[in-house]
């Protein structure tokens, strides 16, 4: 196979988006959400993995995190990833990381990256699906459902158990 028929052949796959975040709580178990500028609903801090560039999953987290609310931290182990189609885009694999727990120095070190973001909260967990839209609200309840039975990470197909 020659390297324009091999190309040839890469560019007629199919095509997933890929994109990584970090659930970060306080001391009260709150999530820390993001309110984006770009379109209705809050997320968590993270974003699109720069594969292309030859970014990892949780690379993409950690530099979308620090672009995002200026915390640079070390990510904590994978708690979902989750197979999400939606209509007019092609899949998008979502990773989830621990982000740990954010003490007050922390959260008085958030600076939002104005670009993208308007504001951010710490919401309790009864109230993320009034805040987190579809798949995303059911991701995170199952990540924190990860964290609390100590189990591995949950494999998820639209924000629920795949399987």
């Amino acid at each position: 196979m020659t390297t324009a028929d091999f190309a040839a052949y890469i560019a007629s796959l199919p095509k997933v988006l890929a994109g990584a975040a970090a659930l970060f709580r306080d001391a009260e178990g709150r999530v820390l959400l993001v309110e984006p500028n770009y379109r209705e609903g809050w997320a968590l801090p993270g974003g699109t993995i720069e594969s292309d560039a030859g970014e990892t999953p949780r690379q993409g987290a950690r530099r979308e995190t620090a672009e995002e609310i200026g915390l640079d931290r070390e990510l904590g182990r994978l708690l979902a990833v989750d197979w999400s189609s939606g209509p007019g885009r092609p899949p998008l694999v979502a990773y989830l990381y621990d982000g740990g727990v954010l003490g007050e120095d922390d959260l008085k070190a958030i600076r939002l990256q104005e670009e993208e973001l308007l504001s951010w909260r710490l919401v309790p967990r009864e109230d993320l699906t009034d805040h987190l839209l579809d798949n995303l609200g059911r991701r995170v309840l199952a990540a924190l459902d990860v964290l609390e039975s100590g189990s591995g990470p949950v494999e998820l197909e639209n924000g629920s158990p795949a399987g």
